[in-house]
């Protein structure tokens, strides 16, 4: 590869994340080729690049035409499959969350920094449309001092469907699956937290994971709920912010993953209906614009050309899967880990 030429990218894995969520990006972006995927769906040959279709990881890695792999399996083959990657000599993306315990996490981004490759973990949202308008609002002092911030992600799904993130297992269950994002977006507003209490429930009657959780980081008298549900079909706010001068929220997700699901462009999306109460609880509607669902991986085509840092230090994933570590076992706060930046460009 050239500093010129298209990153050569290979999907380990084609499932919703890998089909849906990752590739169209990739395609969206002249940064990027997808040379090879990792499936036995033979239509991922109709894909833009036409990528070959591999049997397994040996294969993958074994293209010479790959310079980046996108870990996109089930969150227990995460760890394994990124560490083969990184000793193949390849740049390595891993879809959240970085793994199923954080001695994994440690062992990879060690590995890495060993290395002249290139780790980073898929965080995206932090390009969310009402996630970069609450960073705005908390910098401009538009809501006072906050007391209490809010994310919630909620869905009504009354029966678990069959599938891995509903079975028994490491990395599964609902705070594996929403919990990274709704936790790197909370560290990210407001830091490493004091002290940490978790609810973590199975409501659903044929429910094997947990399909429910709040998390209550805590930082001194503030507090920043992050909180998911499976039965919950009633609007509720999915942001929130609340302080001394009112209250600022939203009521639905950026519109970018729907459009991605419906097959549609990532280009003129609908804004992001916000509301925002004063004092006196007047209720005052607003929008913000839906956010740059591109953004990572226009950073992380920047970082692998030598013109930037990884979009996600992986210490910052690590860190995630501690907290959720840690919770899962009913502890404490756990310990984090410091930012070092060796290697990561």
């Amino acid at each position: 590869m050239t500093t010129s030429s298209p990153i050569g990218v290979g999907l380990a894995g084609y499932g919703l994340a890998g089909s849906i969520l990752h590739a169209p990006i990739l395609e969206s972006l002249p940064d990027y080729r997808i040379r090879a995927v990792m499936t036995s769906r033979t239509e991922v040959a109709d894909r833009r690049d036409s990528p070959v279709v591999v049997p397994d990881i040996d294969a993958l890695l074994g293209n010479p035409g790959v310079d980046l792999v996108v870990v996109v399996t089930p969150n227990a083959l995460h760890a394994g499959y990124a560490e083969a990657a990184l000793r193949a000599g390849k740049h390595v993306v891993i879809d959240k969350p970085m793994a199923s315990d954080v001695a994994a996490c440690d062992r990879l981004i060690d590995l890495a920094a060993g290395t002249d490759q290139l780790l980073s973990v898929y965080h995206n949202r932090r390009w969310d449309g009402d996630y970069l308008a609450i960073q705005a609002l908390l910098g401009a002092g538009v809501i006072g001092t906050p007391a209490l911030y809010e994310a919630r992600w909620d869905r009504f799904r009354p029966s678990a469907p069959a599938a891995w993130r509903n079975a028994p297992g490491p990395g599964s269950g609902l705070l594996w699956d929403l919990g990274p994002h709704l936790i790197d977006q909370a560290i990210g507003l407001f830091g490493w937290p004091d002290a940490m209490t978790a609810d973590i429930a199975m409501q659903r009657g044929n429910a094997q994971a947990d399909d429910y959780f709040e998390i209550a980081l805590h930082y001194g008298a503030m507090r920043s709920i992050v909180s998911a549900s499976s039965l919950v079909a009633a609007t509720r706010p999915h942001l929130a912010l609340h302080g001394t001068k009112g209250s600022w929220w939203t009521e639905s997700i950026d519109p970018w993953e729907a459009a991605l699901r419906a097959g549609q462009p990532l280009t003129g999306l609908p804004d992001i209906p916000v509301f925002r109460a004063t004092t006196d609880a007047e209720r005052l509607p607003n929008a913000v614009p839906a956010g740059d669902a591109a953004g990572f991986y226009r950073r992380l085509a920047a970082a692998i050309r030598g013109e930037g840092p990884v979009p996600v230090d992986p210490i910052d994933a690590r860190n995630v899967v501690a907290l959720i570590e840690a919770a899962h076992r009913g502890e404490a706060l756990p310990p984090r880990r410091l930012p070092d930046n060796a290697g990561q460009g």
